[in-house]
Parts: C-alpha cells; sequence; structure tokens
C-alpha cells in the first residue's frame, strides 16, 4: 500500500466494504489547501455550556449548536460530563503506551483497515512530498465489553482507563446527537437511532520529527466520514480548522472537548451543516497527545435527508443511501474531503 493509500486508510478504519475493492484516487494533496499561516482566533470558536441542557435555557442551547454547526461545522463545549480524573488518566496511560519500546507498539501493527485494533506510524509521502509525523492506536469501542479484551495490557491501566473514558464519551454522543437532531426540527432521537458503532482514535505526535521532505504535517487536511467527531486535546496547540476560507487555530481551552460535523451529517441534514476541513501541525519543542472519538451509522442506516428538511425552497441535495453504500464507494474513489459525497446527490443539486 503506499503512503497516500495508507493516510487515507488511517482514516477509514475498519468501516464496512473496506477490503478487495478497485479504487481510484480523487483530490490529491496539491489541490487542497497548503500549509498555512493560521490566524489566532479563539474568541471565533463557538463555547457551549452543555449544562444548561438539562434545565429550562435547553432550547437556547439547541439553537446554539445548531448555529454552529452551520455556520462553524465545529464547537467547543463545556460541562460535558467527563470527569477531570478521567481525562487525565487517559492522557497518561496514551502516553505510557507511545513511549513504551516501538517494538513492544509494533505488536498492534497491521495493513488491514478491517482490523479491530490498529497501529499507523508516522510516514513519508514522496508524491505528495510531505511528511506526516502522527502515530496512532485506532481500536473499535462500542460496547465497551465487546472490544476490550483487544486492547492493549501494556500498559497495565490502559483497559481501566480507556474504557472509562470511552464510556463517558459515548454518553455525551448520545447528548450532543439528541440536541443536533432537535436543532433541525427533527426528534430528538432521530440520528441515534442511526447509530452504530464507535472507535477511537490515540494520537501521539513528536516534537518536530526532521524530514528531508518540502512540508511536514501531524495530520494533513481532510474531513471526517463521520456523523460527528469528538476530540479530546491535550494543553500542546496543533489543531487546525478551515473558517471563513482562512486556517484557525483551534487552541486547547480546559475543560472543553471540541466537537465538529462530519461529511454524513452534511448529507443528514441536507448540506445545511457543512463537514469540516481540518489538520494538525507538529509543534517543536512538545509532544502532543489527542484522543479523537468517531461516531458513525450502523451498515443499514439511511442517511440521505428526511422529508421534513425538503421543501420547495430547500430542494433535496442527497439522494437517500446507507451507510454500506457510502462506505464501499468511499473505498473505490480515495478522497480526503466531503466530496466523497458527490456520488449520493441528487441530479438537480
Amino acid at each position: 500500500m503506499s503512503a497516500t493509500m495508507l493516510q487515507v486508510a488511517d482514516g477509514l478504519l475498519a468501516l464496512p466494504g473496506a477490503k478487495h475493492l478497485p479504487h481510484t484516487y480523487k483530490d490529491p494533496i496539491s489541490n487542497l489547501p497548503t500549509h498555512p499561516e493560521a490566524q489566532v482566533s479563539d474568541s471565533s470558536i463557538p463555547i457551549i455550556d452543555l449544562e444548561a441542557l438539562h434545565g429550562p435555557r435547553r432550547s437556547d442551547i439547541v439553537k446554539q449548536l445548531g448555529q454552529a454547526c452551520q455556520h462553524k461545522g465545529f464547537f467547543a463545549v463545556k460541562n460535558h460530563g467527563i470527569p477531570r480524573t478521567t481525562v487525565s488518566n487517559i492522557f497518561d496511560t496514551t502516553r505510557e503506551f507511545f513511549h513504551l519500546p516501538k517494538e513492544e507498539r509494533m505488536k498492534f501493527y497491521t495493513p488491514d483497515p478491517n482490523s479491530d485494533i490498529r497501529l499507523m506510524n508516522a510516514y513519508k509521502d514522496e508524491v505528495a512530498n510531505v511528511f506526516v509525523a502522527r502515530e496512532s492506536l485506532k481500536f473499535h469501542c462500542h460496547p465497551v465489553e465487546n472490544y476490550v479484551n483487544k486492547w492493549p495490557t501494556n500498559p497495565p491501566s490502559f483497559r481501566k482507563y480507556a474504557a472509562e473514558y470511552l464510556t463517558n464519551v459515548r454518553r455525551l454522543e448520545i447528548t450532543l446527537l439528541g440536541a443536533i437532531s432537535e436543532s433541525l426540527g427533527l426528534e430528538r432521537d432521530y440520528i441515534e437511532k442511526k447509530l452504530g458503532g464507535h472507535y477511537v482514535s490515540l494520537n501521539y505526535y513528536g516534537a518536530c520529527e526532521q524530514s528531508d521532505l518540502e512540508l511536514t504535517y501531524g495530520v494533513r487536511a481532510h474531513t471526517d466520514p463521520t456523523i460527528i467527531t469528538i476530540l479530546l486535546q491535550d494543553d500542546v496547540p496543533g489543531l487546525q480548522v478551515l473558517s471563513e476560507g482562512k486556517w484557525m487555530d483551534v487552541n486547547p481551552i480546559p475543560g472543553t472537548v471540541v466537537v465538529h460535523v462530519g461529511d454524513l451529517l452534511q448529507a443528514i441534514s441536507n448540506h445545511r451543516f457543512k463537514s469540516l476541513l481540518h489538520q494538525a501541525m507538529v509543534n517543536c519543542e512538545k509532544e502532543r497527545m489527542s484522543i479523537a472519538s468517531y461516531c458513525y451509522p450502523s451498515s443499514d442506516a439511511m442517511i440521505g435527508p428526511p422529508k421534513k428538511l425538503i421543501d420547495n425552497d430547500h430542494p433535496a441535495v442527497y439522494k437517500d443511501f446507507t451507510f454500506k453504500e457510502f462506505s464501499e464507494q468511499m473505498w473505490k474513489v480515495i478522497s480526503f474531503t466531503d466530496t466523497r459525497l458527490d456520488s449520493f446527490k441528487c441530479s438537480t443539486a
């Protein structure tokens, strides 16, 4: 598998239809925004207090979430319900894992994108002339009891701390999807009913690894083929998003997690919500860690926009399609962006 295909497979772990499909490659990295001089603009990051979802201000918070999804494609949430000790513990055990000797970490390496757990290494892409510096451990995690026995036992704390964190994240995911559904004028459980599995990526970025290639990235610009992605950052900056045509640093805000729109929510919302183009940069002084939790549907879930969102002023942008059909197409035409959805657009869109 080439470096380019390896990077794409990294982002599409174990989705249905990943095996044995011929593919073509779309959206070469040269067509995406290049290495940016990003603006530091914390004031542009919507920060939403989820505690108010459980009181008389729920409708206000639902509206804020909908506006953030529509106008920004991402937001930060505070009072998200994940205990501080749980956050601290998952970062500690992630750091310990990536500080293990390479031969210990490599026990989880496999080129099979359908593996339930998979280590991805940093690599060079000489075609695009970039170095991608992230090392990540990706694994399925819902329901936890079905997968926990496949997770690392070194460090000894790994399974316990990962299970605690991921159980809390799943609870947060359900809360967010309920409010996002309401923001679209749908029943609270509309998106939740489509849910299938859940997987997570524990990401480690060493301090500025050297490369003779032109650019060094943590992760190159891409959108996620998910409903939403929930990202926990440590205190080292690195995340950048494309906002209003400019790259913006999304610096860590203590006590928050970042949530962003994925391709599938773009389709469900009839393109009202836009999948977020984002990337990660390396830090030249400090190592950096992040934990990305990916929310996706069951294979037979229907993803097209509901009839409630379609009228004369808002014609359907996308046809109905299943997640399985999306996954199969995604592996036939490899893309870094929401152009994965092009095959499912209505002819009039």
